[in-house]
Order: C-alpha cells, then structure tokens, then sequence
C-alpha cells in the first residue's frame, strides 16, 4: 500500500502527530509513506490520502487539500481526520472524503511517532493520558476525547536524541498513573512542557515538590474563571514554596466567554500581583469559521482590540510578565481601560448600562 499523509496549508508551531503516528504505523507494516504540506502531488500514485485538521477557524486549508487530492487521485480513499474533522464530520463528508475518523485511536497512542519526516523538530511529543475529568462548555475535549484513560508507560515515547518532552495530556493529573509518569520523566531527565496546563485545583504539595524535579518549564496553569481564584493562588503558591520561579509559572486567561471586560481586569492584576504571568486566550467557540470574529455579549470588539494591542505593545510574547512597570499599570490601574489601554482611543468605548 502507498499512503500519502498531508497536513494542509494552515499555521500551526508543531509537527503533525497523527501523522507522523499514522506513518510510523504504516511503516511497520512495510507500506510506502509520504508526508506533504499543503496540495503538493506524491512521488508514486497512493491508494490511500490521510488528511488531518485543526481547529475549527482553519477549515478552508482542509477543504482545499480534500478537493485538491479528490480530483487528482480520484481512485485514492481520502480519510480526514484531527479536531475539526471530528466536530464537523458532515462537513468534511460533503467536501469529498470518503471517510472521516472522529476522535483518537488507542493504539496510536502507544507508537513512537516517525520523527524522521520532520528531521529539524527536535522534540518529543506524547500523551500519556486522554481525556479530562471537567467538563468545560468552552472545551472540546468532552466531544474528542470522551472517556478518560492513561498508558501504564511513556519512556519508549521519547526519542532519546531530542532535548524535550511535551506533554499534551489535557488533564494528566486527574489519573492515578501520574506519580509513573513523572518518575519515568526525572529518570529520562529531559526538560518538561506540559502544554496544554496542569489543573490548578490537583495541585497538592506533592505535585509541586514533582513539578520542579522533572524540570518543568514553563509550568502551565489555568485561571478561567473568578470562582477559579482561590485554587489558582494556592496553586501558585505551592509551587513557589517548592522551588519553582516565578518566572517559570504562566497561567492562561480565558477571556470573551461569560465574562466582562472587568473580571478580566480582575484575573490578570490577581495574577500579576502574585508574581507570576498572565497569558490571555481569547474564547473561540468549537464552531467558528473564522478566527476571532466572535464578540461575547459581555464584551466590545474595541475592548477585545485593546487586549490584542496591549499584547502586541505593553506584552511580551503575547503574555503579560510579573515586570514591575506593567505589574503597577494593571494592578493599581482603577477599571480595564485604564490597565490596558495604550493611548485614548479615537472613538469612545460604548458605555453599557448601569444595573437596575
């Protein structure tokens, strides 16, 4: 068999994974595999197309990859695959797949991707657990990744010739199996990202005196919610008593979802006056066609510009450092357009109502 795997032409920072899973796979089956971006043809005539996805505001790069591979291997079977295949099967259906597969394979997991088709990557990426015990309604982790299960080990997922291990478990310690994985992690003794963030209401101190010894960094935490407060600051405080920089701690702000311009205010100055970064994420929700064009009820377009400007400008890597100067503008700044404003703006902020 002659599979051609295609990751479409949209941005992403990392390699494929299912693919390189799915090559790694195929190969061991000693069939023929190629890996292209974008709509580029094979060396030979493949009888199967892999095509995967991402989120759901780059589905065009996927359509264009589906018509492009239907129309010139028209006897190919094109599987289409990822996040937005799964959200929008039908879709993907309708655009000229013949065959969707919607969530994650088990047996995949367990295969050391074939990092040989992405030769300058020099990471190893790996899950050891799937799903998530929250079941957040901004999240698609529920849909995806359904059931919650973890591997007994990940030390033949790690390629001994990288410098790192990223971890994109959603929620790697809701299982029992963690305290493994960390001890497999300080034995290979590579540095550690947990990228996707570790749940601020499991950390105890013993998951932060394990955090600094696997060498994590940076570590990720999550403070979503205002009723998320009180978990989010023990959290960080735990992990500094444990040794962990401040500087090493970046907490994500979900913003533009059932909140107000002032609650983000709120969280980041929170965040800020502890010492530790606030990264903003803006609430794209699961079916968006393009990216943020979304304005929550709560919210303006101009008072989302500002963020994205402030992140650009007062920001660094799009992330708002504990640094003295910023810290004092957010944290002593009385309402949001004062943190976060750059310059007075040439139209006014639309005014909301006082509550009755």
């Amino acid at each position: 068999m002659r599979v051609l795997l295609v990751e479409p032409d949209y941005y992403t920072r990392y390699p494929p994974l299912g693919l390189l899973k799915l090559s790694a796979y195929h190969k061991r089956r000693r069939h023929e595999v190629h890996l292209v971006r974008g709509c580029k043809p094979a060396p030979w005539q493949p009888n199967r197309v892999c095509i995967t996805s991402l989120f759901t505001y780059a589905w065009e790069p996927v359509h264009r990859a589906i018509m492009y591979y239907r129309a010139y291997y028209p006897r190919a079977r094109i599987q289409v695959g990822g996040v937005y295949a799964s959200l929008f099967p039908e879709k993907v259906l309708a655009c000229g797949a013949d065959e969707v597969i919607q969530g994650t394979r088990s047996h995949l997991d367990r295969l050391m991707p074939d990092y040989s088709l992405v030769p300058e990557w020099s990471s190893s990426i790996l899950f050891s657990s799937r799903g998530c015990v929250r079941r957040c309604s901004y999240c698609a982790v529920p849909i995806i990744e359904p059931e919650f299960g973890s591997l007994k080990t990940i030390r033949h997922l790690v390629d001994p010739s990288h410098k790192r291990v990223i971890l994109w478990d959603n929620n790697i310690l809701a299982g029992d199996r963690w305290r493994d994985v960390f001890t497999e992690l300080e034995e290979i003794g590579k540095p550690v990202d947990f990228n996707q963030g570790l749940d601020a209401r499991l950390i105890t101190q013993e998951v932060a005196e394990r955090v600094r010894t696997v060498r994590a960094n940076p570590v990720r935490l999550a403070y979503d919610r205002p009723a998320a407060r009180r978990s989010v600051r023990r959290a960080v405080s735990l992990l500094k008593d444990a040794g962990v920089s401040r500087y090493r701690i970046i907490v994500y702000v979900l913003y533009n979802f059932r909140d107000t311009p002032k609650q983000f205010h709120s969280r980041v100055a929170d965040l800020l006056e502890w010492g530790v970064c606030a990264y903003p994420m803006r609430y794209e929700p699961l079916e968006a066609r393009r990216k943020n064009a979304y304005v929550d009820p709560g919210w303006t377009a101009e008072e989302l510009e500002m963020i994205a400007r402030a992140r650009r400008v007062i920001g660094y890597g799009g992330a708002f450092p504990p640094y003295e100067g910023l810290r004092r503008k957010v944290v002593e700044a009385p309402d949001f357009v004062t943190a976060f404003g750059l310059r007075q703006p040439r139209r006014p902020i639309r005014q909301r109502p006082l509550p009755m």
